[in-house]
């Protein structure tokens, strides 16, 4: 397989790849059952659990540190981050199955590998972060300096993370149907309203 075989060069010199079999492989599951059927990933859907849980997480981080009687809201936000730990591995269990199916040596795979690598580094910390909070009786007052820092840090991870997931569906088609599936979606409705 040569480059000359994938590739295209534009007009303006700018190179781009071509559809192919490589690309087309990237958007089928490995297995149906486990990472979702074509063109319905499972990953995209999971990953809003972690998500939702750790910037909630955050929010009652911060309100801990305004509110009369914080302990609510500190022990909150430690089980939201375990929420959030457990939706990551699940997510993380379906995202290696979609990574499978890119093929290893493309500019998508490395992609999908730091995208893997930062979303495993931030399910660490927030693991981390559990445990810190649950040490001794759990949480009591207002949330610390130093689990509030870590909290915010590792959201701006996540969202590098996120940005990275974007690339691959977005802009490489990872798991996203081809595109004359998506054509079916543009084509003109037919009207009952018809005379």
């Amino acid at each position: 397989m040569s480059k000359s075989n994938y590739w295209l060069v534009e007009p303006s010199g700018e190179e781009r790849a071509m559809p192919g079999e490589p690309q087309e492989r990237a958007k089928h599951p490995v297995s149906a059952l486990l990472a979702g059927p074509y063109g319905h990933p499972f990953h995209p859907i999971l990953v809003t659990v972690p998500i939702g849980a750790w910037v909630s997480s955050l929010v009652f981080d911060v309100a801990s540190r305004f509110a009369d009687d914080p302990d609510f809201l500190a022990r909150g936000a430690m089980w939201l981050i375990a929420v959030g730990v457990i939706g990551a591995l699940a997510a993380a269990s379906v995202g290696f199955l979609d990574l499978f199916a890119v093929p290893a040596g493309t500019r998508a795979f490395r992609v999908g590998l730091v995208h893997m690598t930062l979303n495993l580094l931030v399910t660490a910390a927030y693991a981390g972060s559990f445990v810190w909070r649950h040490a001794g009786n759990g949480p009591s007052g207002s949330v610390g300096a130093g689990q509030l820092a870590l909290n915010v840090v590792t959201l701006a991870v996540l969202g590098v993370s996120g940005s990275l997931g974007g690339r691959l569906a977005y802009r490489y088609g990872v798991r996203v149907v081809d595109e004359a599936t998506q054509a079916e979606g543009f084509a003109p409705s037919p009207r009952s309203d018809r005379r």
